[in-house]
């Protein structure tokens, strides 16, 4: 499968990378500088190619059988940035894949996206983008899955989750788990559709996703 990652450059997206180098996917990284190229294709990258979330990707997409959006202006930015990535750009990128014929689309949201209301008040504009941009991909007509991260931490992963359409408590995962996570959906054909929490547990990645 040829499959576009933006946010590629972030952390999560160089894990994802790495969990990459040895599938049988091609994969094609976003980058916004022509220095990045380099590294990412070391890290596991098939190629690379210039642009920028906030203007057209389509160029950058062509060919390509799935998306998967890791970007983020992350939740500590101004609502203006987060409006910018995490809501237009996600949604912008959404339309563009279904103009273009490409139906596999991974979302990486928040746990809470749902009810954002509820969240932390200086982390709400952050969790109403991630809301508006769920809801967008919801209703594309895509072949959608949305995984919710809880806090995100630099811990070595341990390749061990607990995941649920809803977590009650707000648990941390390795950026390092999320990105097998990632890898693991593209390659499931049983979380398609699907929207689910996911933190540090006690089962392996795939057998979790098999039991969603």
């Amino acid at each position: 499968m040829h499959v576009f990652i933006a946010g590629a450059n972030g952390q999560i997206g160089q894990h994802l990378l790495r969990e990459m180098a040895d599938s049988d996917h091609e994969v094609r990284a976003l980058i916004r500088h022509p220095d990045q190229g380099p590294e990412l294709q070391q890290l596991g990258a098939t190629e690379t190619v210039l642009g920028d979330l906030e203007q057209d990707c389509s160029e950058a997409m062509r060919g390509c059988d799935a998306v998967i959006f890791t970007a983020g202006s992350g939740p500590h930015t101004g609502p203006d940035k987060t409006i910018d990535v995490d809501q237009n750009g996600a949604i912008r990128l959404i339309d563009t894949a279904r103009a273009m014929g490409i139906k596999r689309f991974i979302m990486v949201s928040s746990m809470r996206a749902e009810e954002p209301e509820k969240g932390p008040e200086k982390l709400r504009h952050y969790l109403w983008a991630k809301r508006k941009a769920d809801d967008h991909l919801k209703n594309s007509g895509l072949d959608y899955t949305i995984v919710r991260p809880g806090q995100l931490t630099d811990a070595e992963g341990t390749g061990k989750v607990s995941v649920s359409a809803r977590l009650e408590d707000f648990g941390k995962i390795p950026r390092q788990d999320v990105a097998r996570v990632l890898l693991a959906v593209l390659d499931s054909d049983t979380v398609t559709n699907r929207v689910f929490d996911v933190v540090s547990g006690d089962t392996p990645v795939a057998e979790a996703l098999a039991n969603l």
